[in-house]
C-alpha cells in the first residue's frame, strides 16, 4: 500500500509538471470541437458513423439526447446489438428466478465479457470483473460501444468482447445545458401505483484568461416495482409397477410461486473540462452508481422424499411412458409432502469511479496522455428462507396445455389455507459482503508521421493494483431443520404445527389475485411472515426453540440453533485476494490511399504480466451427530473441527499481437480482416483460496431415546475448493471478416464472420486432500477443484440491415426498420475427457461425471452439453419512425434456446434410481443426479413514442412487453424435453417529460 501511495504522488506531480510545462506554451487558440447528438434518427447515423470509421470491428448505440438511451436498462440496450444477448434468470447461480431488466451478457455466445466506463476498466464487486450492467443508471450514458475484436491499445480482458460505456463531457455541449425529466412506471401484474424517476443535468463552458473551463453534473434516480409469477413442474422419476406391466415416468410434484421485487437505483455523474489551447486540455470525472435491491418471494414446492412411491390414477401417458394428466398420491406415506417458502432476499451495492485524464501536445506530431483512475465497489446481501410444511392428500395434475393445470376441490382449497395443516420446516440464511478497490495510471505518447503510408505510431503502459475482499457466513447457506417427517421418530415425535399454542410465529395468507394476469387461478395459501424471514436472527431463535420444545418431549437433548458465523465470528469465511498488472504495447497505424482500392488499419502488440496474491481457508466442520444409541455398520472416524489458513502466490505474462485491416472499395463500401489474440483472467469468486471438507455419511436409525440405534451404510469423504488461485486465463486466438455498405445516413447493411479459438477454459476436476482422525488415521478428501481444464470454440455469423424509406411520400417518407441476425455454435473439448455412461451416489463438487455431463433421476448420463448461456440464433426487428415532432419504435428481441445450468438447485438430488444392471445397488434410489436446464426460445417487444413539443419540451411514452410474453424453462431427460418454469412478468409502462434550455 505505502508503494502505491507513493506511486499515486508520482503521478499526481507528472500531471502538475506536464500543466506547468504546457503554461509556458503560446499557440493560437482554437475553436472547440462540439457533437450535438438529437433524434432517433441522427442517433441511428452518429452510430453508423463511429462503426464506420472506427479501427476496429465494433458496433455502437447512441443516445437520442444525452441521458436518453432508448430502453430502460443497460443490459435491455445491449441486446439491441448485433451478436449480443443477456439472461433473463437474476444470477447464472440460480436460475429459479426471473429478471425482469435482464442480467448477464454476453458477445458471440460467450461470456468473458469486459466492461469499461469512458474507455476505463470498472466493476462490481460481486466477485466478477465486468460490471452488472443491470447496477448502472442508462440515464447517465451518452452512448454505448461494443468492441467485438479489441486491438493492443485497449486494455486487455475481454475474449467475447468489450463494452464500453459513455458519458459526456462538458464539451460535448455547446454552451450552457439544463435539462430534467420526471417519468412514472405502472407495472400490469404487480398493479399499484406509479413508480416516480427523474434525472437532473446541468452543463456549461466558459472562456477565462487561462484557458476554457466547462463543468457538467449529472443526477438520475428510479425506482422498479415489479412481480414475477411462476409455475413448477418437478423432474420426472421412472416409476417401476405404477402402471401394469410397464415403468412410467412421474414429476414429483408441480407448484408456484410469486416474488415481488423493488429496486432503488441512483447514479450521479460529475466532470470538470479544461483546455488551454490545442496543446494542453484536462478532465476530471467522479461517477457512483448506488443499488438497493429487496425481493419476497412467496413459494410452494414438493418436498417429497421418496418419488418411487408416487401412484397415478386416472393417468395418460405419452408414447415415451411420460406423465402427461392424472392424479399423483403416495399411498405408502399417505400424503404428499409439500413445503411453504417464504423468502426474502437484499442487496446494496456501490460503484465509485474518479478518473483523472490530461493531454499534453508539445509539438504538432507528438501527444503524451496520462490517466489515473481509483475505482471502490462494494456489495452486501443477506438472503434469508423460513417454510412451513403441509401434507397434501393428492396433486390433480395436467400438463398438456401452454401451462400446466393443478385443481383443486373446494375441501382441498380450503385446507391450503387453514393454519391446522401446516407445521414451522426450516430455516435457511446466507450473508455476504464484498469490497472491491483498484487504482490505475496509464500513460501514452503517440507521434504522427508525414508520411504517405504511415499514420501515426502509440506506445503506452498501464498499471494497475487492486484488492478484493469477500466475506460469507459459514456454512454459506445454512439450511437447518425445524421439525421435518425424517425426524421422527429418533429425535422428535411430533411436527411443530400452527395448531400447537406453543409453536406460534407470525404468518400470513397469500391470495394470489391476478395470478398469471388473470390466465391461472390458484389457491390461497398460509405463509411465514415477511417479518420471519426479515427478522434474522430473533425470529430464527424463536422458530428453533420449537424444535428443542419437541426434542425434550421425545427425551433427547439437543443442540441448540446457532446463526451461520459471519464477519469477526468467522476468519474462515474470509477471501482476499490482490492482484497487480503491469502492461505496455506498441501500435502502428498505416494507410496505403493510393492504391486502387485504398487499404488502411493497425498492427500492434501488448503485453501484459500479472501477479496476485491469495489469502483463504481450508474448513471441515463435522456435522454427523451420533444418536445416544450409538452406531452400528460402518466405523465412522473422528475428525476435529479444522480451519487452516492458505496463502498462494500466482504469475503469468501473455504476449497479445493484433492486426486490423480496412479495405475501401468506395466510399460507402468497405471491408474488414481482424485478427488478434485475447484473454480474460480468472473472476475473482474462481480464485479465492476458499476449500470446504465434509464428511457424508448414510444411515438409518431406529428406536427413541436411549435405545436408538443408528446403522451405517456409507461413508464418503469429499471437498470443494470455492476457486483456485493458481489458475491462468483463458486466450483466445480471434478472427473477423465484414463486409459494409452504408448506402444513406442511418442506412446500411453490414456482414461479419467470425471465429474465436479458446484454450484453458475452466472447469472443475478432482484433486486430494488429507486429515488425520482421531485414531491416527489419514483420511483422502476427494476435492473438486477448478481447473484450466478445456478447449473450445464460436465462430459463426452476424447480419445488420437499418434504413429509413425516405423516397415514400408524405409522412410515410418517416418510416424504417433496423433488424439484425446472429447465428452461432460454440464446442467444449476437455483435456482429460470425464465421462461414465452410468451415474453413481454422492452429489457433490467431487462428482465429476454428474457436474460436467448431468445426469438423468433414472441413473444414465447425459454429456455433450455446449457452452452455457449461448443460443444458437437470435435477432432483433425495429419498426421505426421519425418525422418532424414524432419519433417511435416498435422493437421485438427474439433468442434460441440456452443452456442455463446443469445439477443446479431443485433439479437435482441424490434418489435417482440406479439402472446399471451390473451395480450392486441396482433397482435402489441412491444415484446422484443432475439435470440440464434450458431456457426456451424467448422473444419480448417493446415499443416507444416520442412528442417534441418545441426544443424546450418533449413527451416519451414506453411500454415493455406489450405481448404478456411468457418465458419457459425446460428439463432434459431422457424421455425428452419437459416443462420445467413458466414464468410472467406482466406489461410495464412509462410516461417521461423530459425539459432541456
Amino acid at each position: 500500500m505505502r508503494q502505491l501511495n507513493k506511486s499515486a504522488i508520482a503521478v499526481g506531480v507528472a500531471h502538475l509538471c506536464w500543466l506547468s510545462a504546457a503554461f509556458a506554451q503560446e499557440p493560437a487558440p482554437a475553436a472547440p470541437q462540439v457533437v450535438t447528438v438529437t433524434g432517433q434518427r441522427a442517433a441511428l447515423d452518429s452510430a453508423q458513423q463511429l462503426k464506420k470509421n472506427s479501427d476496429e470491428v465494433v458496433d455502437s448505440i447512441v443516445a437520442e439526447d444525452i441521458g436518453k438511451l432508448p430502453d430502460k436498462s443497460i443490459t435491455e440496450v445491449l441486446q439491441r446489438i448485433p451478436g449480443v444477448t443477456i439472461d433473463r434468470t437474476m444470477s447464472r447461480a440460480d436460475p429459479e428466478h426471473f429478471s425482469v431488466e435482464g442480467s448477464g451478457v454476453s458477445i458471440r455466445g460467450l461470456s468473458w465479457v469486459r466492461s469499461e466506463l469512458n474507455g476505463r476498466d470498472s466493476f462490481s464487486s460481486t466477485g466478477g470483473r465486468a460490471l452488472n450492467f443491470e447496477d448502472v443508471p442508462p440515464e447517465l450514458m451518452a452512448g454505448i460501444d461494443v468492441y467485438k475484436n479489441p486491438s493492443a491499445e485497449q486494455i486487455e480482458g475481454g475474449i467475447s468482447g468489450l463494452v464500453n460505456l459513455r458519458t459526456a463531457l462538458p464539451f460535448d455541449i455547446k454552451g450552457q445545458r439544463i435539462s430534467g425529466s420526471i417519468e412514472g412506471t405502472y407495472s400490469e401484474l404487480k398493479k399499484g401505483k406509479a413508480r416516480p424517476a427523474g434525472s437532473l443535468l446541468y452543463s456549461n463552458r466558459w472562456q477565462t484568461g487561462i484557458g476554457e473551463f466547462g463543468a457538467l453534473v449529472n443526477f438520475a434516480s428510479s425506482r422498479s416495482v415489479t412481480r414475477t409469477d411462476a409455475f413448477q413442474v418437478e423432474p420426472y422419476y421412472p416409476v417401476a409397477g405404477a402402471e401394469p406391466g410397464r415403468t412410467v415416468w412421474i414429476p414429483k410434484g408441480a407448484q408456484w410461486r410469486t416474488l415481488d421485487f423493488d429496486r432503488k437505483r441512483q447514479g450521479t455523474y460529475g466532470a470538470l473540462q479544461w483546455k488551454k489551447d490545442n496543446t494542453l486540455k484536462s478532465h476530471l470525472t467522479w461517477f457512483r452508481s448506488k443499488y438497493d435491491m429487496r425481493w419476497d418471494e412467496n413459494a410452494l414446492f414438493s418436498a417429497e422424499g421418496t418419488p418411487t412411491n408416487l401412484r397415478v390414477s386416472n393417468g395418460v401417458y405419452d408414447a415415451n411412458g411420460a406423465f402427461l394428466s392424472g392424479t399423483i398420491t403416495n399411498p405408502t406415506a399417505g400424503s404428499i409432502e409439500y413445503a411453504n417458502n417464504a423468502r426474502t432476499a437484499t442487496r446494496d451495492s456501490v460503484t465509485t469511479d474518479i478518473a483523472w485524464n490530461v493531454e499534453w501536445k508539445p509539438a504538432t506530431n507528438w501527444t503524451f496522455t496520462s490517466d489515473f483512475q481509483h475505482v471502490k465497489a462494494r456489495s452486501e446481501g443477506f438472503d434469508s428462507t423460513v417454510a412451513l410444511g403441509t401434507l397434501m392428500p393428492e396433486l390433480n395434475l395436467d400438463v398438456t396445455g401452454s401451462l400446466p393445470r393443478i385443481t383443486f376441490s373446494p375441501a382441498q382449497a380450503a385446507a391450503m389455507s387453514d393454519p391446522n395443516n401446516f407445521f414451522w420446516a426450516f430455516s435457511q440464511e446466507h450473508l455476504d459482503r464484498s469490497v472491491a478497490e483498484q487504482k490505475a495510471w496509464k500513460g501514452d505518447v503517440k507521434y504522427d508521421f508525414d508520411h504517405p503510408v504511415l499514420r501515426d505510431l502509440r506506445i503506452g503502459v498501464r498499471l494497475t493494483d487492486r484488492d478484493a475482499k469477500t466475506i460469507v457466513s459459514n456454512p454459506d447457506y445454512h439450511w437447518v431443520g425445524i421439525s421435518q417427517r425424517w425426524m421422527m421418530p429418533w429425535q422428535i415425535n411430533n411436527l411443530a404445527y400452527l395448531s400447537d399454542p406453543r409453536f406460534q410465529a407470525p404468518t400470513t395468507v397469500n391470495q394470489f389475485n391476478n395470478f398469471f394476469n388473470g390466465d391461472a387461478s390458484v389457491p390461497a395459501i398460509i405463509f411465514p411472515a415477511s417479518s420471519v424471514t426479515a427478522g434474522f436472527p430473533a425470529s430464527y431463535s424463536q422458530l428453533h426453540s420449537f424444535h428443542d420444545i419437541l426434542c425434550a418431549e421425545a427425551g433427547n437433548s439437543c443442540t441448540p440453533w446457532t446463526p451461520a458465523a459471519f464477519g469477526e465470528a468467522n476468519p474462515s469465511g474470509d477471501n482476499e485476494q490482490s492482484e497487480k498488472t503491469k502492461a505496455a504495447y506498441a501500435q502502428l497505424r498505416f494507410a496505403f490511399d493510393d492504391l486502387r482500392f485504398p487499404v488502411d488499419g493497425n498492427v500492434g502488440l501488448r503485453y501484459v504480466k500479472t501477479d496476485s496474491d491469495s489469502y483463504g481457508y481450508t474448513v471441515y466442520n463435522s456435522t454427523f451427530v451420533v444418536p445416544p444409541g450409538g452406531t452400528t455398520g460402518l466405523p465412522v472416524p473422528v475428525i476435529a473441527p479444522f480451519a487452516g489458513r492458505d496463502d498462494y502466490r500466482n504469475s503469468y505474462h501473455n504476449w497479445l499481437p493484433s492486426l486490423n485491416l480496412r479495405l475501401k472499395a468506395s466510399d460507402e463500401l468497405q471491408f474488414r480482416f481482424a485478427i488478434g489474440k485475447g484473454m480474460s483472467r480468472p473472476n475473482f469468486d474462481q480464485l479465492q483460496a476458499y476449500t470446504t471438507l465434509s464428511q457424508n455419511v448414510t444411515s438409518t436409525t431406529t428406536g427413541n431415546g436411549a435405545g436408538q440405534v443408528t446403522n451405517v451404510t456409507s461413508i464418503g469423504h469429499v471437498g470443494e475448493a470455492k476457486g483456485n488461485a493458481l489458475l491462468r486465463p483463458i486466450t483466445s486466438r480471434n478472427i473477423d471478416l465484414t463486409a459494409e455498405w452504408y448506402f444513406a445516413k442511418a442506412g446500411s447493411l453490414t456482414v461479419g464472420l467470425f471465429d474465436k479459438r479458446l484454450r484453458d477454459i475452466i472447469i472443475k476436476q478432482s484433486s486430494f486432500y488429507q486429515l488425520t482422525d482421531s485414531a491416527g488415521r489419514a483420511i483422502d478428501f476427494n476435492v473438486s477443484t477448478p481447473v484450466n481444464g478445456a478447449r473450445g470454440s464460436a465462430r459463426g455469423v452476424e447480419v445488420a440491415y437499418q434504413q429509413y424509406f425516405d423516397r415514400l411520400p408524405g409522412w410515410l417518407a418517416g418510416f424504417g426498420v433496423q433488424a439484425n441476425y446472429t447465428h452461432v455454435k460454440t464446442k467444449r473439448d476437455l483435456y482429460n475427457p470425464v465421462f461414465s455412461p452410468w451415474c453413481t451416489a454422492g452429489n457433490n463438487a467431487a462428482n465429476l461425471n454428474l457436474n460436467l455431463n448431468g445426469c438423468d433421476t433414472d441413473g444414465r448420463t447425459f454429456g455433450d452439453l455446449p457452452l452455457e448461456y449461448m443460443s444458437r440464433n437470435s435477432y432483433n426487428l425495429a419498426l421505426l419512425y421519425d418525422r418532424g415532432p414524432w419519433s417511435a419504435r416498435l422493437a421485438w428481441s427474439w433468442r434460441s434456446k440456452s443452456l442455463l445450468g446443469n445439477n443446479n438447485n431443485g433439479t437435482n438430488g441424490t434418489n435417482g434410481v440406479d439402472s446399471n444392471p451390473d451395480s450392486p445397488t441396482f433397482g435402489q434410489s441412491v444415484v446422484a443426479w443432475g439435470l440440464p436446464i434450458w431456457a426456451d426460445d424467448y422473444g419480448q417487444l417493446d415499443g416507444g413514442v416520442s412528442y417534441k413539443f418545441n426544443d424546450n419540451y418533449r413527451i416519451d411514452f414506453q411500454a415493455q412487453n406489450l405481448t404478456d410474453a411468457k418465458y419457459k424453462q425446460i428439463m432434459t431427460h431422457h424421455i425428452g424435453d419437459k416443462g420445467r418454469a413458466w414464468f410472467v412478468t406482466g406489461p410495464r409502462y412509462s410516461v417521461r417529460l423530459g425539459v432541456s434550455f
